[in-house]
């Protein structure tokens, strides 16, 4: 612009000296009017000549001076030319715009007369008429607006002033933004080096370029000894790895980041946990520069969650059920097995409503218990909840009130109690067949004739803890294979003439009756009312309250079978193993007492006999044995099926060893009875679920040697009482209740003692939840040679490692 204006200027000038000098020319021509008229005309045709020349010199500095007006004029800023006197010359339209007066009223006035207003011209302006082509600027408060204003003067060659140009630029918008973001990066400063979080920036190789002071309260260090360092050198070498792939995922993608969790090491080694974010940063010609990030220190978050999720997991691992409900019945809190074993999920079981579990007939007691509960703050009873599934299950409730949030809420904790409950059917049940069992063999002892013994039997199966109906049948080998009643007791009421039981392939053959003829099996129906193969006989059994029944075979020497012997229970399911196994018995007495009494006067075969009976007698023994050992673990529901587990390993291992097989047999049975001395241990330390004292171990202790006492008495074929006292006996001599030592200690007793712990070990104790297979054979292998012998511990680790052996 400054060019421009030079270049107008010296036109201007050159032009007024032209007018002068012809202005002169012509008044010295006018006075000269004795020129002839010939040099007039030659003068006057070159004075228009001139006139014409100056007339376009004219308009070209007329079109120059509006096009640099008309440039001026689109600049927003004020721009004015002033003279010597700082009178106006020229203005833009902005100027006159910000000065609100008219152009006439601006031109040949002071500007500082009329904008910016003042007493005295600015001092740039002053200062730029010193100095010659020297720009000067200032900045100037007009009113609420800030400009800045900028100066400078045109001189001649002469060096005279000729005018001065001004221009006064609008700053008070960027005035105001500078003034902003200064105030806003001291706020961000404030802000980055108070907060609690590390705030930090690294490059596009991920080394930081700025860290804040914060860095030094998380991880001990000065913001200078982490500048020029990696995030993955103040981390653990694993950790650094897996964050370092991490990242260099994410800087692939160039994307941001949050919440990645990582562990660092603080200055002084210990672990600290951050929680990183981040933004990629990007310049403006869209180049990658690296990240700008916030790590929050979440230590304590974490050791925070890590607490409840391990109080969650313990809960969770409780084999009881835990809730929490309010007094309206809503769940508040469920633990793992409160919603698997009722068969629902989690979402599913806090949906609905407690009562809705509970069957109606502990409607009333529930009532009760309650208010119990509202009264006293606890309350301990049991009851019945209904699974998903339809199925009841039985637990024992333990509620206390408890308050959280506050507001009072019920903490319950619901134990199944279904194994409990049938092993009190199932002792019931086994108690009614023993007490059978002895009335039979009474009987048998006793009887003369044959049908004497038969109905003897019936009488005493019926009368003995309440059977419903019990009748013996013999095998006919007619035509219709038909079965002759030879003895019935109970509730008949015309039952056995109406059914027609046969032993035929057909559908009234099809029965328990008819299929144990055929098998040679004892054969079962737990519940007549949904079993299909009793649809012809049915009704009438329902109608005399028959609920379940069971066939057994009654059997000659070879195995052939000459008849059955069936019983009715008024309940389902009335036949538990223990009672089968018993009645098996009965049956088998039966069914010898009756081909006694056929053989009797053969006297000749007598001893066939009472060996056949002392056999029979055995198995009396060892069944009578087994259910005593059933009884102990009835006590310690913790425990029950130990013993069962410990036979079935025991037996595996002996097998593998390569024992005969009657000493396997005979580890079998030992197995079967080798915690037999825990009758004289008090049950509630045997299920005492916390820790026991010396004195309630020491009375533990004792039950190998009680369990010898009581049945070294006994003449086994095996050594079973050696058995019973030495399984707790360790091959370095360290064990009790002899301190025996390696082959002082009986193999078959070695053998128990490696899966006494095995067992022991994998499954729940009332003091603890079971460890697992894997704890119980770490545990032997660590201590092979040591407390067990080696050659057991093999065979053991070849069942479970390669055999694929389990507990059932």
């Amino acid at each position: 612009m400054s060019d421009t204006v030079e270049k107008l200027r010296y036109e201007l000038q050159a032009a007024r000296r032209t007018i002068d000098e012809l202005q002169d020319q012509l008044e010295n021509r006018e006075t000269t009017h004795r020129l002839t008229t010939l040099e007039l005309e030659e003068s006057r045709s070159a004075l228009l000549f001139m006139l014409e020349d100056l007339e376009a010199g004219r308009k070209k500095i007329e079109q120059a001076h509006q096009e640099w007006m008309a440039a001026l004029d689109v600049v927003n800023d004020p721009i004015f030319l002033h003279d010597k006197e700082f009178r106006i010359l020229r203005c833009n339209k902005a100027y006159q715009q910000r000065a609100g007066v008219p152009f006439e009223q601006i031109i040949g006035q002071p500007y500082y007369a009329i904008f910016p207003k003042a007493d005295t011209p600015l001092p740039c302006c002053l200062h730029a008429m010193e100095k010659v082509e020297e720009e000067k600027e200032e900045e100037v408060a007009i009113g609420e607006a800030i400009y800045r204003s900028r100066s400078f003067s045109v001189h001649d060659k002469q060096g005279a002033h000729l005018y001065s140009v001004h221009i006064l630029e609008d700053i008070t918008e960027s005035k105001r933004a500078a003034e902003a973001l200064s105030g806003s990066e001291t706020r961000f400063r404030n802000l980055v080096e108070t907060t609690s979080d590390w705030i930090w920036e690294v490059d596009e190789n991920a080394v930081y370029t700025y860290v804040s002071p914060r860095v030094h309260a998380i991880l001990g260090y000065e913001p200078a000894e982490v500048l020029g360092k990696t995030p993955f050198e103040l981390m653990p070498a694993e950790e650094a790895k897996r964050v370092a792939d991490i990242f260099g995922s994410i800087v692939a993608a160039k994307k941001s980041f949050t919440n990645i969790e990582n562990t660092n090491l603080h200055k002084d080694g210990h672990l600290v946990a951050l929680e990183t974010s981040a933004v990629p940063v990007i310049d403006p010609e869209g180049k990658f520069c690296g990240y700008r990030g916030i790590d929050r220190d979440i230590t304590e978050r974490k050791r925070a969650e890590d607490e409840l999720q391990l109080r969650a997991q313990l809960l969770d691992s409780a084999s009881d059920t835990i809730f929490v409900v309010d007094f309206n019945g809503n769940f508040v809190y469920l633990n793992e097995a409160a919603w698997k074993t009722r068969g629902y999920t989690r979402d599913e079981l806090m949906g609905i409503n407690l009562h809705v579990l509970d069957t109606p007939k502990y409607e009333k007691l529930i009532e009760s218990k309650m208010r119990h509960l509202k009264e006293k703050g606890w309350s301990i009873f049991e009851t019945e909840h209904r699974c998903k599934d339809g199925s009841v299950m039985p637990v024992e409730i333990s509620a206390r009130l408890i308050e959280a949030g506050g507001r009072k809420l019920v903490l319950s904790v619901a134990r199944d109690i279904t194994e409990r409950k049938q092993a009190e059917i199932a002792l019931n049940h086994a108690n009614r067949a023993l007490a059978t069992l002895g009335a039979v063999n009474r009987n048998l002892v006793h009887a003369t004739n044959e049908d004497e013994l038969l109905q003897a039997i019936c009488q005493a199966i019926v009368r003995q803890r309440g059977y419903r109906l019990a009748w013996v049948g013999y095998v006919q080998h007619d035509e219709n294979k038909s079965i002759k009643i030879m003895a019935h007791a109970g509730h008949d009421e015309g039952y056995l003439d109406a059914t027609q039981i046969t032993w035929a392939e057909n559908e009234r053959g099809k029965g328990p009756t008819g299929r144990a003829i055929r098998s040679g099996a004892t054969q079962l129906c737990q519940d007549i009312a949904n079993d299909p193969l009793n649809l012809p006989w049915r009704d009438a059994a329902l109608q005399r309250g028959y609920a379940a029944s069971i066939a057994l075979p009654l059997l000659n020497r070879d195995n052939t079978v000459f008849g059955t012997l069936t019983v009715y229970a008024e309940e389902v399911n009335a036949f538990s193993p223990g009672e089968i196994s018993l009645l098996e018995e009965m049956a088998g007495d039966l069914a010898f007492g009756v081909r006694t009494l056929h053989t009797r006067q053969q006297r000749d075969n007598a001893l066939v006999k009472n060996q056949e009976q002392l056999v029979q007698l055995h198995k009396s023994l060892e069944d009578t044995v087994r259910a005593m050992a059933a009884i102990v673990e009835m006590r310690d529901p913790y425990t029950a099926g130990h013993q069962a587990r410990v036979a079935d390993l025991a037996t595996a291992i002996a097998k593998q060893i390569g024992l005969p097989e009657e000493q396997v047999h005979g580890i079998h049975l030992a197995g079967t009875v080798h915690d037999l001395g825990k009758i004289n241990v008090p049950a509630e330390i045997l299920s005492k679920p916390g820790k026991i004292t010396d004195i309630e171990r020491s009375l533990i202790k004792i039950h190998p040697q009680a369990g010898y006492d009581i049945l070294k008495g006994i003449d086994f074929p095996w050594p079973i009482a050696q058995m019973v006292l030495q399984h707790h006996e360790r091959f370095d001599g360290s064990g009790y209740p002899q301190g025996l030592k390696g082959d002082q200690i009986i193999i078959e007793a070695r053998i128990l003692c490696v899966a006494d712990v095995v067992e022991a070990i994998s499954a729940h104790r009332p003091y603890r939840a079971g460890l697992g297979i894997e704890a119980a054979l770490e545990e032997i292998t660590k201590n092979c040679g040591v407390f067990y012998d080696p050659q057991v511990v093999d065979a053991c680790l070849t069942l479970f490692r390669e055999r694929g052996y389990s507990f059932k």
